[in-house]
């Protein structure tokens, strides 16, 4: 005989009968009320998984006064609908590994994830706008260009935000961020033990923070091996830029036997195009990437590269902007994280 509440929507008391707790406990958990014990917040939410029921929305805003939303804010120098942009977000495996990590913190709340890019002064105001008119409770940002005064219109607006990576321009909001600079140490200390002594970098846009920093570090390691200069050609962390960065580094050093790539998208398209030019990879030239994405793994060899822990980043953004959903008062906060070298057969 199947059972009777198959046949409906399931309820609160659904829930707290499989959760074995109180219908009282069960809404102040789904309705995020604060010094839940954490024990039973898991166990709600593993209930309404299991019986499959959908919380009221518009009852909740109407308890909480939140949305029950957080927007993922991709915020660049292009237009809103941007082809290329786009095909390059969907495409690249940055941005897909960003919103795996902001999912995993917000999916277990019950909390949705409203994907927003703007690429205009207009579009960011109306941004803005519409978090301080309450359209989602707090935005995790990801802000591409130096001049972007998105980061302090949510400060000055008082959303509660985090951003993914160090501010170009300093503004009293969180970030998480990578040791970008120790990265390039990395890069630089491993090509060096390999016995590499022409080396050359391909940089990612000399705007980014993160591309400053990995060429710094890069650079600072090699000087201290003795290598007071070596060949830089800046790409624009797409796999065209990476192919055509590296032509124009052999131009400049012929006999490069070292190279360290600003991310794995760009060291793909350098070890097809040593490839082209009949240079075999790790043999003729290491080459050292960025990131540990999939591009990484897809190359052939695949690469050797500096894991950046882009998952644990965006999901530690996620819990500072629900900190401070629940406590606006608390301080900015940095947090850093440290990258590892991945060995593989590139170099």
């Amino acid at each position: 005989m199947s059972d009777p509440r198959s046949a409906r929507k399931p309820t609160l008391e659904d829930v707290a009968e499989a959760a074995g707790v109180s219908r009282a406990t069960v809404s102040r958990v789904i309705n995020g009320v604060r010094n839940v014990d954490p024990k039973l917040h898991a166990i709600v939410w593993q209930a309404v998984d299991a019986t499959g029921y959908v919380p009221n929305r518009a009852a909740r805003s109407l308890v909480t006064r939140r949305s029950g939303t957080v927007a993922l804010v991709v915020s660049d120098a292009v237009s809103h609908d941007d082809d290329p942009f786009m095909r390059r977000f969907f495409a690249d495996p940055f941005f897909g590994r960003i919103v795996g990590g902001v999912m995993s913190v917000l999916r277990p709340k019950g909390i949705q994830l409203a994907l927003q890019i703007v690429g205009t002064d207009e579009a960011r105001g109306r941004l803005v706008g519409d978090l301080g008119q309450g359209q989602a409770d707090g935005a995790v940002v990801l802000s591409l260009h130096p001049d972007d005064t998105l980061p302090r219109q949510l400060y000055e607006a008082g959303i509660a935000a985090a951003l993914v990576g160090r501010p170009a321009q300093p503004v009293p909001i969180s970030y998480v961020d990578l040791a970008n600079d120790a990265g390039g140490v990395l890069a630089a200390e491993h090509l060096i033990g390999r016995g590499c002594t022409r080396l050359g970098m391909i940089t990612g846009p000399a705007h980014v923070p993160a591309s400053q920093d990995r060429l710094t570090g890069f650079r600072q390691a090699l000087a201290r091996h003795g290598h007071a200069w070596f060949p830089t050609v800046e790409g624009g962390f797409t796999y065209e830029s990476g192919e055509t960065a590296l032509l124009e580094l052999l131009e400049r050093q012929p006999e490069l036997d070292g190279l360290f790539v600003a991310n794995d998208v760009m060291a793909q398209a350098a070890v097809m195009a040593l490839r082209g030019r009949e240079l075999r990879v790790p043999d003729d030239v290491a080459v050292v990437g960025f990131d540990d994405s999939s591009a990484a793994l897809d190359a052939r060899p695949q690469l050797t590269t500096v894991r950046h822990p882009l998952e644990d980043m965006a999901a530690e953004s996620a819990r500072l902007v629900l900190a401070r959903i629940d406590d606006p008062s608390l301080r900015v906060e940095s947090v850093i994280f440290d990258p590892k070298l991945v060995v593989r057969q590139s170099a």
